[in-house]
């Protein structure tokens, strides 16, 4: 009985410890997974690093330039100014006034029969030697300019009727006018360029560069273009020079003169041709401008282009021969550099043209004298709805000041506005004619913009 009841004792005991067992063992299950909010979360994870490096970005390229102007600031480029021109002394300015000298004693009279003069002149004998040597000594003028010459390509792509893509060129040849800070500045005709989807310039050396677009003359169909000198290998900016453009073209002193032509006076590149100087008195008839064309005798293409320079090597005008006569088409011909160094100055510091709408000329000694015209900027046309007819401006009319500043010739007027800013205010001060005499009047003109 007693091993029964310990038996039942011990089965009970181990049924109790087995619900004990049972009740503490758990038995955990994974929870299942979301799958669309699993893929919600991602896309907003995604979003949001996309927007957050879109403002980094932008962050970044608004303050990067802010930041590098704190840190590196640049120097402002300071304007583009030439020299101003440097006259030649002319025969008459030789004659030295002797009104207020003491009279000297006048010396022995010389005098030299004409055999004497034949004699000389006869003794006076040149060769092939001294002929080569002279074209040396033009050549070595004309190889030292050549520095500054370049060749300037606009290309424009297009289609044909076929429907087969082509690249059409244009080719023109450009000067180096200035060298300032990180750029080199190209004077050019910008018939070639102006549509041009790239422009490329080729220097003395054979080495080309790309070029953009810096500012434009209506008047003379001139451009600056500009090249980045970070662009370019050291040895080619070491050998490019800036024109000369110290000398005066306006004088009379260089009509009888030898000149060259270097660039494409010939209508293709690389060519150089020597001849003399005819006229400079021709003024062309252009809007708020003064230009004078000087003629030469060098025979060239209708397409010429390129500069013309003197013996010193200083350049005397821009070839451009569209405006010669029927019957000296072919005749190399420039526009003065004497009347283009401020165009070319402002172009150069990218300034607009200010707008009067006026064509004119010099007021002569002869009609100042006999006829009591006053001495200004003689207005010969207006153009139609300029500012200048808004203002009530008419021909005939004499401009004599502008902003205070006194007019004599209507190259003075044109000087005055090439420093004006369009839609500026001009105070202008002109000479009418009336039933008597010249009557001063007063007109305020709101310029325009040369385009």
């Amino acid at each position: 009985m007693d091993n029964e009841k310990h038996k039942k004792d011990i089965d009970l005991e181990s049924r109790m410890q087995k619900q004990d067992s049972d009740f503490i063992t758990e038995t955990i299950k994974q929870r299942p997974i979301n799958k669309k909010k699993l893929l919600r979360r991602m896309l907003i994870t995604a979003a949001m690093a996309v927007v957050f490096s879109l403002v980094a970005c932008l962050t970044f390229l608004l303050l990067e330039p802010v930041i590098s102007n704190w840190l590196y600031p640049e120097e402002e480029p300071e304007p583009i100014e030439f020299p101003d021109e440097i006259e030649e002394m002319r025969p008459e300015d030789m004659i030295v006034d002797d009104s207020e000298m003491e009279p000297e004693e006048a010396p022995p009279e010389i005098v030299i029969q004409d055999e004497q003069i034949e004699k000389i002149l006869g003794s006076i004998q040149l060769g092939t030697e001294d002929y080569t040597q002279m074209y040396n000594a033009m050549s070595e003028v004309a190889l030292e300019a050549g520095r500054s010459v370049v060749t300037v390509t606009g290309s424009v792509s297009n289609v044909d009727w076929f429907n087969d893509p082509y690249e059409s060129k244009g080719q023109t040849s450009g000067v180096v006018v200035a060298k300032p800070g990180k750029e080199i500045l190209i004077l050019v005709n910008y018939e070639k360029v102006i549509d041009a989807e790239s422009i490329m310039v080729t220097f003395c050396d054979g080495t080309q560069s790309q070029a953009q677009l810096r500012e434009k003359d209506v008047n003379t169909k001139l451009a600056i273009i500009s090249v980045q000198q970070e662009d370019m290998e050291k040895e080619t900016i070491e050998q490019i020079t800036a024109a000369d453009l110290s000398a005066s073209s306006s004088s009379r002193a260089i009509v009888g003169n030898p000149v060259i032509a270097i660039g494409s006076p010939l209508g293709n590149g690389d060519a150089v041709c020597y001849g003399m100087v005819t006229s400079n008195s021709t003024v062309l008839n252009m809007v708020d401008s003064y230009y004078k064309l000087i003629t030469t005798d060098i025979y060239g293409s209708q397409k010429a282009s390129g500069i013309l320079i003197n013996m010193k090597g200083q350049m005397l005008g821009m070839v451009d021969s569209s405006h010669n006569g029927e019957d000296m088409k072919n005749l190399v011909s420039a526009i003065g550099i004497t009347e283009l160094r401020k165009v070319i100055e402002r172009m150069s510091n990218e300034r607009k043209q200010a707008y009067l709408g006026t064509h004119g000329t010099d007021v002569t000694p002869e009609a100042n004298e006999n006829l009591g015209v006053p001495y200004g900027a003689y207005i010969t046309e207006i153009e139609m709805d300029s500012p200048a007819m808004e203002a009530g401006i008419q021909s005939g009319d004499i401009i004599v000041g502008i902003n205070e500043k006194e007019v004599r010739t209507y190259g003075d007027l044109v000087n005055v506005l090439m420093e004006g800013q369009p839609n500026g205010t001009a105070a202008i001060t002109l000479m009418r004619q009336g039933p008597e005499e010249y009557v001063e009047m007063e007109v305020n003109v709101i310029l325009g913009s040369f385009e």
